[in-house]
């Protein structure tokens, strides 16, 4: 009991690495302690222990998801936790996968056990649509070894995360069982580890340095809109002409002061198509006054009946805004149940939870052409999709946009630690593209983040407000940005494959010693 007591408690420190806590030390911390069960001598032991640390860690690090559940699921609380608490666990099979993959093949490499773990999270990210949430490359983003991200992305610096824990781990039992070789080789490890580390850090900087320094880069007044409605209030009808009051109140002051205004995700809380006349006239208002706009709209492409989490610009004088206009992004990747429900017909008749509002949406192209106003490309991602810096990486490089664009609506999570997590992540995608973000939300975090991923300016939470500023493109182009993540796969490949290889050489001499000594 007190083993999995301690590994519930280690888990669950982890999440104090990330936003809001933002505790970077603490994520080598946590790991060491998963490091250290999932190598105990007792198979069992390790199993269920690492299986607890996983627990503890995403029953904790995921509790915000039972806001939206219990206030606009209708779900009970209890049971709301009882959920967050089964896709908790869930998401513990894949460290139990990892400390599997240990005791299965005796592993006490640390560069093996970081190659383990990305292809843990690999898994995690991809099967059935994935949930790459908490991914601890994120905590890193203020720490010393942010520069490690430009090259190798989120996933580079969670192997980073891993491999220096794996080796203070290895250190430490080298130095408890007064091994002097072992100790010797972990500390040799350690360093080279964190000379790789600094020299990733310098080489990001100078990325940045010497392709701002060379860059013509553009400049465009920018306002973003947080109307602050609330979850409750957002799809009542008898609500929606407030919506509407609140937006044109925040937008009026900015048309031909800006030259791109934004609203947040689902911004108009109806149809697009039913609202046409409005579009029209914020499309005339903006055209007038030199202004472009971006709404998020929820769009029925009524050819096929098929429904969108969509945005559209406004004011752009040569392609004026229809409801046919090309000059639209709709989100591609959708999450489970908020926005459509994986097995429909057998699980919506259960009850509310599976019948949250506008949770019928179908999928956009995984590739899209950028949205365009005032002569730039924004490529877009749509709240959950920031996530997914895979699929942001192909779009960028698929089309060489200026900027990233996400907007939001984490009015869903209430005053809770999601919405800071997911801001992390916007972050981070900024720091890996070397691309600014522009974030519009609903109740926040409304921020401008430049091309290193510090903030720019942010609003507060919780405010009907706009946040304004003049943004800088800078051309930056990363490794990550131009590889995504085939340069981290390609070097865990060649570092197993030396690891294989050096222990069969290492096998092999021990044979030959043991054939000299008879």
């Amino acid at each position: 009991m007190i083993k999995i007591l301690f590994a519930l408690i280690l888990g669950a420190s982890g999440v104090l690495a990330f936003s809001p806590f933002d505790y970077w030390p603490m994520a080598y911390v946590s790991v060491i302690g998963l490091l250290f069960f999932a190598t105990q001598s007792s198979r069992k032991t390790a199993l269920y222990t690492s299986y607890f640390w996983a627990l503890g860690f995403f029953a904790f690090g995921i509790n915000w998801i039972h806001v939206s559940i219990n206030l606009f699921g209708g779900v009970p609380l209890i049971l709301s936790y009882l959920a967050v608490l089964l896709l908790a666990a869930y998401l513990s099979l894949y460290p139990l996968l990892f400390a599997y993959l240990i005791q299965r093949f005796q592993i006490k490499s640390a560069v093996v056990f970081a190659i383990l773990w990305t292809f843990t999270e690999f898994l995690r990210g991809w099967v059935m649509t994935g949930f790459p949430w908490l991914q601890f490359g994120y905590s890193q983003i203020d720490s010393p070894f942010y520069g490690i991200a430009p090259l190798f992305g989120v996933q580079g610096l969670t192997f980073f995360v891993v491999w220096i824990a794996a080796l203070l781990l290895n250190s430490a039992k080298a130095g408890w069982n007064r091994t002097d070789r072992t100790l010797t080789l972990a500390i040799s490890s350690f360093l080279m580890a964190f000379g790789l580390a600094f020299a990733a850090f310098y080489a990001g900087g100078k990325i940045s340095s010497e392709e701002q320094s060379s860059s013509s880069a553009k400049a465009l007044t920018i306002t973003l809109v947080q109307g602050n409605i609330e979850q409750n209030l957002k799809w009542d009808p008898n609500y929606f002409s407030n919506t509407i009051n609140i937006y044109q109140t925040l937008i009026a002051p900015h048309l031909g002061n800006s030259d791109l205004i934004i609203l947040p995700e689902a911004s108009i809380p109806t149809l697009e198509n039913q609202v046409q006349p409005l579009l029209q006239n914020w499309q005339a208002a903006a055209h007038n006054s030199g202004s472009e706009i971006i709404v998020g709209t929820v769009y029925h492409d009524e050819t096929q009946n098929r429904f969108y989490n969509s945005a559209i610009v406004l004011g752009d004088p040569h392609n004026p805004y229809q409801l046919t206009n090309t000059n639209r992004y709709n989100k591609h990747h959708l999450v489970p149940f908020g926005e459509y429900v994986p097995l429909e017909n057998l699980l919506r008749p259960l009850g509310s939870m599976f019948n949250l509002p506008m949770s019928n949406f179908k999928q956009g192209d995984y590739l899209q052409a950028p949205l365009t106003a005032k002569g730039i490309k924004l490529a877009s991602a749509i709240c959950y999709e920031i996530v997914l810096g895979n699929q942001l990486q192909q779009n960028l490089a698929n089309a060489n946009s200026d900027v990233i664009l996400t907007i939001s609506n984490d009015a869903w999570f209430g005053d809770s630690i999601g919405p800071w997590q997911h801001f992390q992540m916007a972050r981070m995608r900024a720091l890996e593209n070397g691309k600014a973000v522009i974030r519009a939300t609903n109740t926040g975090i409304t921020a401008f983040i430049g091309n290193q991923g510090q903030v720019l300016q942010q609003a507060l939470q919780f405010e009907a407000t706009t946040l304004t500023a003049e943004l800088k493109l800078e051309a930056i182009t990363t490794p990550y940005s131009v590889f995504g993540d085939k340069l981290l796969y390609l070097l865990s490949v060649i570092l197993l494959l030396f690891n294989i290889l050096t222990a069969l050489l290492r096998r092999k001499l021990q044979q030959l010693a043991t054939l000299k000594a008879e």
